[in-house]
């Protein structure tokens, strides 16, 4: 079975309720017809009520950008699976390249947040990616086993049946610098062969595995049409109606 592909918008720290509305109004009509992919949303909490309304009835899921993995508790600022999944939530991202770099999230940290999405049934977006000295050291494929080892901990093959990896080179963030397709390719191969020694192939076969790193109208066919990367974890280009159906148009 061919893997349907995942393009994935993460709005960041980005609009407004009103803009967030705005953009599915406009967005909706652009992509009605698409059943290629699946296409999910990552806003920010305050706005995942209005987009999970907006977005009701169509085709297009929306997700949470982190969880605690806690299922409730005195976690100031933060948002539980049940809190999610209350809302329409369906989705989540778990270890973004920001989150580790910016809040100290941990290997094992995402360990727990991917054990409690998957007791839930939230699917998991799980991000893994190396920065750019470790890269220009020749320690990409060491980073990403080790990530990876560390996100799988305790989990089984029948467990993360719903689980999509997203690689973000961390140096491609935000740059414009891209990863070329044969860089992503490579990447991609040693990830699902970590996941094919840890849990099995044909979880591995059947693993969605996005591409996550200045992906743009102008470089999505090329990132697409290969076979390894089943589908895009949209930033800046995902802010924008016409630039982002132009990535699920790839």
């Amino acid at each position: 079975m061919p893997r349907k592909a995942l393009i994935a918008a993460n709005w960041k720290m980005y609009k407004t309720p009103a803009e967030a509305k705005a953009f599915v109004e406009a967005f909706l009509p652009l992509v009605a017809g698409h059943t290629r992919d699946e296409i999910a949303l990552f806003p920010s909490p305050v706005l995942l009520p209005t987009v999970i309304a907006a977005a009701q009835g169509s085709r297009v899921a929306v997700g949470a950008q982190n969880i605690h993995f806690a299922e409730e508790g005195a976690f100031t600022g933060e948002t539980s699976v049940g809190q999610l999944q209350a809302v329409g939530g369906t989705h989540t991202l778990i270890g973004h390249s920001e989150r580790r770099q910016y809040f100290a999230e941990t290997d094992e940290i995402v360990n727990k947040k991917l054990h409690t999405a998957l007791k839930h049934g939230v699917v998991p977006v799980v991000c893994v990616g190396e920065v750019l000295a470790e890269r220009e050291a020749g320690q990409t494929a060491a980073v990403l086993k080790r990530q990876i080892a560390g996100a799988l901990a305790g989990i089984s093959a029948e467990q993360a049946a719903p689980l999509v990896i997203a690689y973000e080179p961390v140096w491609a963030i935000g740059t414009g610098k891209t990863a070329t397709p044969e860089i992503a390719v490579e990447a991609h191969k040693i990830i699902r062969a970590e996941v094919a020694k840890l849990l099995g192939a044909p979880l591995a076969a059947s693993l969605r595995i996005l591409y996550g790193g200045s992906v743009k109208p102008d470089n999505a066919t090329a990132l697409m049409g290969q076979e390894e990367i089943d589908g895009a974890l949209v930033g800046g280009a995902s802010l924008k109606p016409d630039s982002f159906t132009a990535i699920v148009n790839y």
